[in-house]
Order: C-alpha cells, then structure tokens, then sequence
C-alpha cells in the first residue's frame, strides 16, 4: 500500500450485496468508474469478495466490496455465500442490488439480506438495476418500496449500462456516510498544541524491518494534526530522553509489551498508556475491555483462552500474542490454560468454549467488524478484552493507563 494512501481501516466500507446476475458487478463497476469486477452473464461469476480501496467523491476514501451472490447453491455455493456473511461483519454502508420488477414480495436471498442489515443496524440502499430494460421511459413506479420494506428505505432506479442515477447513489451513500456518528477521537481531545507526547517503540526481533508498525505511524500523524510535538524513543533511551526534554511531556504513550519498564521510568505524575488501550477507545470497545479483563483471575486449568490478531504477520520467535501473552498469564495466574490462536479474518464465530477472548490493538480492522467480533463475545457471555489492558492488569498498573481516558468510573 502507498503510505500517502488511507488505510482500509479508516475507509467507509461500502459492499454490494444481491442474488446472482443482479448486476452488482456492473454496478460496482460504474460507481467506481473502473472494471474492478468481472462482468458475465454466467450466474456465479464472482466467487470471491472483491475489495477496491479509492476515493468516491463526495465522499472520500473508501472501500468497494462487490460480494458473490447470496442465493449461489450447491455446496460450492454455500461456501461463497459464507465469504458474503463475512463482508457484512466490516460493511458500513449495504446497497441491496435487485433486477426484477418490483413486486409485493423479495425473494428470500433478498429479505434474508434487508433482515440482515436491519439486525447488524447496517445503513442500506435497495438499488433496482437494469432500469434500462424498461421499454417506457416512466420510472416512477421504481420508488415505490414494497411492503415489507420499511418506508425509511432509501430506494433509487438505476442503470450500470448507461449511468442513469449512478451520481444518485453515489450522493446517497455520501449523506448516510456523513450521517453516522463521529467515533471516540484517536488522541486529539488528549493534548493541547505544542504539548509533547512520548511514544515508546522497542525495536525488537518482532519490529518491521525499516518501518513503524500501522499504530505507530497513525499515532504520530494524528499528534501532528493536533499540532502537537512527537518524542519517538526507544525504552532503553527512556530515562534520557525525558530529562532531556526539560519539561514533563503531556503524554506517554508506550508499546503494551513493555508497560512494566515504562511505568517505572515515567514520574507517576505524568499521564501513561499504550497503543492498543488508545484503539479500544477509538473503536469504542475500552470499556468492555476493562470490564472483560477480570476474568482472568477466575482462570482454571484447561480452560481455553482465545488470542486473536486483526492481521496475519509471520511470526518471530518471541512474538507477543502467541509467546509473551501467554507467557505472562501463566505466571499471574499460576495456571496453565489452553492457549488458542486465530489472525486475519478467521474470527470463529462459536465462542462459547473459550473463558475469554484476547484481541490485539486492532489498528488493521474497521470499527464495524471490531464491534462484530465484541458482540460475538457478548451475546455468548465471554469476557473480551485486548493486549494492553491484559498486560497493564497484570503488572497491576491498569488504573494508571486508562485514568487520563475515563478517570474511575470505569473501574467502578
């Protein structure tokens, strides 16, 4: 990806969803102005979940998902039918794709999908395709919106072949996109202008060769906007660093896997958290992590603990999530859980073997599927909870990292 380029995870994830042949891949085509899809007549062209991170004006950056169809059959079908529930776990904004005259019914792939959106709490567009087809001009009778079709449905005729309210759509989904609720601010609302922030990054075996890892560089570009001033150091220069400053830093912001050294080389008087406590809040999950984290004092032998990592990176020998994590709960807990691991999208969605759920920071997922996967947990009763408010737990200093964010009353 080119570093000057918005990472997916900050994009509106914007996918189409319909029955085979509908013509979302057309559609998708025309919105976006490029051939991103592969267009056929052959029902079931689209196999796989196509993803086309871009800027849609009037919108912005934003991630196009054309989806396979939710009525394919056959056992190879399901399968594609299965890869199209998971996009609905990051989608943002739905467009229901239809090619049939309007009638007083959906077929069932297409109410599956409106029950679906209403569910998940899925902002959507019924889109009817191929409008072109018609042999009159009078198009009125396509904003008419069946009747087990809630009247707050955005519904709109349109045509991939010629554009004929492609802009239509396009302005649509930019008003829904504007209208959802602004999200808990990354770190803006934490410093004033010309405040300084410390950030901790050990260079360690696990560190990218010649780069920052997505938090790393997210943090320092957001303190820049802010018009803060960023302190990048190693923890070995720590103690250094900071009386060098001459002044104590607004902030101190530290790689979770060394909390315990950093704790004790910043004056207590000095606010301190980690990049992954920093994530939770800004995908709004902090709470639930501070809440879920308890359980590891109720810790049995055998009992299963499921880590999970938003990314699939090659693992090193010393690797935090399936190495150190574990490692460190041992010996808080004195017992020996079973440890169970899962990366990228292979999120299970029976949880209910597990004590509890350990996320990573989550900088490489969308807030909708990060609260996809908290929900999971939730409806199933198991604790979830995130990497550095384990490690602050465990090293008993959890208080200290969360109080500059929500003072007590999350530990109440």
């Amino acid at each position: 990806m080119n570093l000057n380029e918005t990472h997916s995870s900050n994009r509106v994830h914007i996918a189409f969803f319909g029955k085979r042949n509908a013509g979302k891949s057309s559609l998708v085509n025309a919105v976006t102005g490029q051939n991103i899809a592969v267009v056929s007549g052959i029902k079931g062209t689209t196999t796989d979940p196509v993803y086309k991170a871009m800027e849609l004006l009037p919108l912005g950056p934003v991630v196009i998902i054309d989806t396979p169809g939710f009525d394919d059959e056959g056992e190879l079908g399901e399968l594609r039918v299965q890869k199209a529930r998971q996009v609905l776990n990051k989608t943002d904004i739905a467009v229901l794709v239809l090619d049939e005259l309007l009638t007083d019914t959906l077929s069932a792939a297409e109410e599956e999908l409106v029950n679906i959106f209403k569910k998940k709490r899925i902002p959507y567009i019924i889109a009817y395709n191929k409008c072109d087809l018609r042999n009159d001009n009078d198009l009125s009778c396509f904003c008419s919106v069946p009747h087990d079709v809630s009247a707050k449905e955005i519904f709109i005729p349109v045509s991939a072949k010629t554009g004929f309210n492609i802009n239509l759509l396009k302005e649509k989904i930019a008003a829904i996109a504007q209208n959802d609720e602004p999200r808990q601010p990354l770190i803006a609302d934490l410093i004033k202008p010309l405040e300084t922030v410390v950030l901790v990054i050990p260079i360690d075996k696990a560190a990218p060769k010649g780069r920052l890892i997505l938090a790393q560089q997210q943090m320092i570009r957001v303190i820049l906007d802010a018009g803060g001033i960023n302190v990048a150091v190693r923890e070995s220069e720590l103690k250094e660093t900071l009386a060098l400053l001459g002044k104590k830093p607004a902030l101190v912001i530290t790689d979770s896997q060394v909390f315990a050294e950093v704790s004790a080389a910043v004056p207590q008087d000095v606010p301190l958290t980690s990049f992954s406590i920093l994530f939770a809040r800004y995908k709004g999950w902090l709470q639930s992590a501070v809440k879920g984290v308890s359980a590891l004092d109720s810790l049995q032998n055998g009992d299963k603990i499921l880590i999970c990592e938003g990314c699939t990176h090659h693992r090193q020998c010393d690797d935090i999530g399936t190495v150190k994590l574990p490692r460190m709960i041992k010996k808080y807990t004195g017992k020996e859980p079973q440890f169970v691991f899962c990366s990228g999208g292979d999120f299970p969605q029976d949880l209910s073997c597990y004590k509890m759920v350990i996320h990573c920071g989550a900088c490489m997922l969308n807030e909708r599927e990060m609260q996809y996967r908290l929900l999971c947990a939730e409806d199933q009763n198991v604790p979830f909870t995130n990497y550095g408010i384990t490690i602050a737990f465990i090293q008993g200093i959890l208080k200290r990292s969360i109080n500059m964010l929500y003072k007590d009353e999350i530990l109440n």
